[in-house]
């Protein structure tokens, strides 16, 4: 299913989002790549359930470039150098629209379903992607640390939040796309070493927010 939204269209729907950070036109295209091929796998593999194109780019791609803003702030060469990894990544998100941001990222997409790992390899091909990467398993066993570490949308978080949390180098920071009821929980099961944020409202949203900790 090939469905084409033009750029202006797309800045549109991101602008609640994205406020004054400049998206070039290869960022606008890559987001149009980006969204038919989630919509052609999401018919075969159930990656996502959000399945409505202009749903797809305010609930992913929207609060994905919000949560980008929130860690790098609208000067996007502070990603220099930068290592970001994105937790049980599913469909790319929030990891992928944040290279498109910010290409300077080095970012792993960590993915135990085989599937949504072939379809995340599939993303990094297309849209040229070269500094990022996909490892598929658990991320426990990834074996590394990153400055950035990303968690969204992901079952069974109380079990997940630690191991991400112990993925994020010493002085790096942890970055959750969470409801507002699951704070409490966050702050309750991380408490020593972590300095958290306050929380910041996602755009057209009453319950989301970003929450992000530092550690050490």
């Amino acid at each position: 299913m090939d469905v084409f939204m033009d750029s202006a269209r797309l800045a549109e729907l991101l602008r609640p989002f994205t406020t004054d950070a400049v998206l070039s036109p290869k960022v606008f295209d890559q987001l149009q790549r980006y969204l038919d091929l989630l919509l052609r796998w999401n018919a075969r593999v159930n990656l996502s359930a959000v399945r409505a194109p202009e749903q797809v780019v305010t609930r992913h791609f929207g609060e994905s470039l919000f949560a980008a803003q929130v860690l790098l702030g609208r000067r996007k060469e502070t990603a220099t150098q930068l290592s970001l990894a994105d937790v049980g990544s599913g469909a790319g998100f929030p990891g992928i629209p944040m290279q498109l941001f910010a290409p300077e990222l080095e970012l792993t997409l960590i993915e135990s379903h085989n599937k949504k790992a072939t379809f995340l390899r599939e993303v990094l091909r297309a849209l040229d992607l070269k500094q990022a990467e996909v490892f598929s398993g658990r991320a426990e066993r990834w074996g590394r640390t990153a400055d950035l570490v990303t968690l969204r949308a992901v079952e069974q978080f109380e079990h997940v939040l630690p191991i991400a949390a112990n993925l994020v180098t010493p002085g790096g920071r942890l970055c959750l796309l969470i409801s507002a009821a699951q704070v409490p929980i966050a702050r309750d099961l991380l408490v020593a070493g972590w300095t958290w944020q306050q929380p910041i409202a996602v755009p057209l949203s009453t319950q989301r927010v970003i929450f992000v900790g530092s550690q050490g």
